[in-house]
């Protein structure tokens, strides 16, 4: 999973000293103040922290790390808000949760579920001094659980389910990745067994051969089972792709179902991992 927090941009109510509040998303979950890797406010009414993610995701698991050499029980009852609007500070977001206490130097994961893009911790309607040594903001992958098909099967072991199975192996004979037979709009598709609001897709492609086969595939997301979901709204073209690099394509759709077809030609389709990350 990637840290979404790791390229966002931080702020916070007040500075205390040099405790900058970029220090909680810098991957260092060292717990001592003095080390220069936590953030400190002032002693202040509602004291709050911000990350900027720079895009809208589904934030499905929020870590925190508390402080360690001192003071752990200034964090009881700080809220973690999530969502899009930056009125007063972002602070005004939806409420994930409330964090009643944090043991010190530790990291306790919190699941959120929730769409957005400014994700705040403030301490409410209290004088009260916000210090965090780490903050990791985590999308969740639906795709894993979901049930997987596709249009035909160029050999068993090359099955849909290989592309929902966590592994990012991308040699065909690894056994990770799905093939169809060469036919006319060959298609894969994944029910995610509920209707998600769909953030982003993350498709990767074969490493060791034919790896421009994919080139003209289309993702559609959607909730109907018409045509086996290839008549679903589209989110993007596969317009390139690298044997190295996952490709990451922007939906903000709601769906069921999500598919790769390459429409009106005859191919191969070959994947060896779509991520789909959303919140239900």
């Amino acid at each position: 999973l990637v840290n979404l927090a790791l390229g966002g941009i931080a702020a916070q109510s007040s500075l205390f000293y040099k405790f900058y509040p970029q220090f909680a998303i810098d991957g260092n979950t060292i717990s001592n103040l003095s080390v220069g890797s936590c953030t400190h406010t002032n002693m202040e009414n509602n004291p709050w922290w911000r990350v900027d993610l720079l895009a809208v995701y589904g934030i499905g698991k929020v870590i925190i790390t508390n402080r360690g050499d001192c003071c752990p029980d200034r964090i009881n009852g700080a809220e973690i808000h999530i969502g899009n609007s930056i009125a007063n500070n972002g602070n005004d977001n939806p409420r994930c949760v409330v964090i009643t206490s944090i043991p010190a130097g530790a990291s306790v994961n919190y699941t959120c579920n929730m769409i957005g893009r400014y994700l705040n911790v403030i301490i409410p309607n209290t004088s009260q001094i916000l210090s965090l040594c780490e903050v990791k903001v985590y999308e969740v992958n639906v795709a894993l659980n979901g049930r997987a098909a596709q249009s035909s099967f160029y050999k068993i072991n090359f099955n849909p389910y290989s592309v929902i199975d966590g592994s990012k192996e991308t040699n065909l004979y690894s056994y990770h990745c799905s093939a169809t037979n060469a036919q006319y709009n060959p298609w894969w598709r994944v029910d995610l067994l509920g209707i998600y609001n769909i953030s982003n897709v993350i498709i990767t492609g074969r490493s060791d051969c034919c790896t421009q086969e994919i080139i003209g595939a289309e993702i559609r997301i959607g909730s109907s089972i018409v045509n086996n979901g290839n008549n679903n709204p589209r989110c993007g073209v596969i317009s390139s792709i690298t044997s190295t690099t996952p490709v990451s394509y922007t939906c903000n759709m709601l769906g069921r179902y999500v598919n790769v077809i390459i429409p009106n030609l005859y191919r191969h389709l070959v994947l060896c991992e779509v991520e789909v990350f959303g919140v239900l």
